[in-house]
């Protein structure tokens, strides 16, 4: 017989309230904010993959659906909303969709939404026979198709005082799955003019407007605003909540409440990790998320912490990989975002310049329909909605919006990665390189590393329009060295008075025997005709031409600053740091070496 644990399970990967609550699993109490949420019939909230959006409609679904009554104070017994209801609690019919349970297969799509809407619609219905009788059941179930079915729902609950709550989970997935593997023209026959879900949305809308129509409170999420935009033409159901900062922690963890979850657990003596070194890692790789201009706090995406727990207890040390492939948006779900035929287009050069420039100020839109996804400032607020980018600080009108933390950006590096070998723009073999990078990092050989890229890009000449400018050099650059885990990569690393265009920081956290880290500084000239290259001289060697030798002395001038900054002494004990000079006229590599 297995021991059972002394601490409280990690619900990973779960999402059910009150199986969670039940089985007495950790919970981070968000009960507080029903309160707020009431004062909105019917709300939209926009937010990142696996950040708790699921988890929300569950409670939702736990505290107001009147067939959970029996069990409410044993499941809400502790929380905040438990000690002080609302009055409204276990007062509904809820009726609660997640549409990514609808096969998304285009061919079917119409009849698997049909099937799983009336699945769902059937079994609500059923929870309640004291509210529908058979007769009603089968006048509510008689029209052929989920809209008419729910028009009938909405008067009949409308005439015999029956307050509904319809719940929707991931209400865009079969809608962006859709656009990007079939397209415009796939995606605009079901959520325009008499598209199926079109009419869904109407039928709601109809619910929600009609006096006595049934339909008395209404709570949707999904990750984008474009679906919603074109089945309502606009949000005008009800309101869009994604912005307001009241809402702002509702999903998410606070840097106090993820402190105190790890401090709990090694009270428990199941966390044996330093508490601050701990904390530090999450922030860089899990904090910074904040999806409101008046709000103050950044927030941690709930499932990596979670999955960083999970793996670390009980007393393991921390987590092999960082990341959790869960978060990660498929990149074939952007692809048509960045693609257009078989060029890359203007999105593509958007994407590439907030990733070198790690910040964009834009104004954020709270809604846009598919068509004018081309506009910048739609564009850089998807990629907010998405949480590739996050509020950082507010100019004006406008906000300035940054990479969140290491994981996205190591996402967003793979996004570049992804498209240039999807158009033949440029790839290389990762395996290979990666060994090299591992060499690099426990041996110091740096070299062979800016070698295998410099050749690469040498060869491959569908790279040679993408090459403009040392922050393209830098970008295209960063894409690649950012893909070992060894280091915690950062561009424009503030030292010494200026800023190191790239610096690799070895995660000794992880791996502790890792004694290197490295400050690469760049230098680009246009094509101007040929130099007198220097084929990476050799120690001592003198650099042959006059601009490349300007160059030269600019960069190791700028090195030697950054690398006697002794906050590189205090934050990486034991840790040498190797400042490189990497010089490019076009695409190629004229010079590259160590500065002394």
């Amino acid at each position: 017989m297995s021991t059972p644990p002394t601490h409280p399970r990690i619900p990973y990967g779960e999402a059910d309230f009150r199986r969670i609550r039940r089985n007495r699993w950790l919970y981070v109490d968000k009960t507080r904010f029903l309160r707020r949420l009431e004062e909105e019939r019917y709300a939209f909230l926009i937010r990142p993959r696996r950040f708790g959006k699921s988890l929300w409609i569950s409670l939702l679904e736990n505290y107001y659906d009147r067939f959970w009554a029996d069990g409410f104070d044993a499941t809400f017994a502790g929380t905040d909303i438990g000690q002080d209801p609302t009055g409204e609690q276990s007062r509904y019919v809820t009726l609660r969709f997640n549409f990514s349970m609808v096969n998304d297969k285009l061919e079917t799509l119409e009849r698997e939404f049909e099937t799983y809407c009336l699945t769902e619609l059937r079994g609500r219905l059923r929870r309640h026979p004291d509210l529908f009788p058979a007769a009603a059941v089968r006048d509510i179930l008689e029209p052929p198709s989920i809209s008419g079915k729910l028009s009938e729902l909405f008067m009949y609950a409308g005439d015999h005082d029956i307050p509904l709550y319809v719940l929707i989970d991931e209400y865009d997935n079969f809608a962006n799955t859709v656009l990007a593997y079939h397209g415009a023209e796939a995606y605009h026959s079901f959520t325009h003019g008499g598209g199926f879900y079109r009419n869904f949305f109407a039928v709601l809308k109809g619910g929600a407007d009609r006096s006595g129509g049934g339909l008395e409170r209404l709570f949707i999420t999904g990750v984008s605003p474009i679906t919603m935009d074109d089945v309502t033409s606009g949000f005008n159901i009800g309101k869009n909540i994604s912005l307001h900062p009241d809402f702002n922690e509702m999903v998410g963890f606070t840097a106090a409440e993820v402190r105190n979850l790890v401090e709990t657990y090694r009270d428990l003596g199941v966390f044996n990790q330093d508490v601050e070194t701990a904390m530090g890692i999450m922030g860089q790789w899990y904090n910074g998320y904040r999806f409101a201009t008046a709000a103050e706090t950044d927030l941690y995406n709930t499932d990596m912490v979670l999955y960083y727990l999970d793996n670390s207890i009980p007393n393991r040390d921390v987590p092999e990989y960082l990341i959790d492939t869960n978060v990660r948006i498929d990149y074939g779900k952007l692809r048509h975002l960045l693609v257009a035929g078989r060029q890359l287009n203007g999105n593509f050069d958007l994407l590439r310049h907030v990733i070198g420039e790690e910040q964009v100020d834009t104004r954020i839109q709270p809604g846009f329909p598919l068509k004018d996804l081309t506009k910048q400032e739609n564009f850089y607020s998807l990629l907010h909605y998405f949480g590739l980018l996050s509020i950082r600080d507010v100019r004006g009108v406008l906000s300035r919006l940054a990479i969140p933390n290491q994981t996205v950006k190591r996402l967003m590096y793979g996004y570049l990665r992804d498209a240039y070998r999807d158009m033949e723009v440029f790839s290389v073999n990762l395996f290979q390189f990666e060994q090299l990078m591992l060499r690099m990092a426990t041996e110091g050989e740096w070299r062979p590393v800016l070698e295998f890229l410099s050749e690469a890009i040498a060869r491959q000449t569908g790279i040679r329009d993408y090459i403009g400018g040392e922050k393209v050099i830098q970008g295209f650059m960063a894409a690649y060295l950012s893909v070992a885990d060894y280091y915690v990569f950062r561009s424009e690393a503030e030292l010494g008075k200026g800023h190191a265009d790239i610096a690799l920081e070895p995660l000794v956290a992880r791996y502790p025997y890792l004694q290197r880290g490295y400050l690469i500084e760049l230098k680009y000239f246009a094509r101007r005709g040929r130099l007198q290259r220097t084929e990476s001289p050799r120690r001592g060697e003198p650099v042959k031409d006059a601009v490349v030798e300007a160059a030269v002395g600019e960069a190791t001038a700028q090195l030697k600053r950054y690398l006697a900054d002794d906050r590189l002494a205090r934050q990486f004990p034991g840790v040498r740091f190797i400042g490189l000079i990497v010089v490019f006229h076009g695409w190629e590599l004229v010079f590259c070496d160590e500065v002394q």
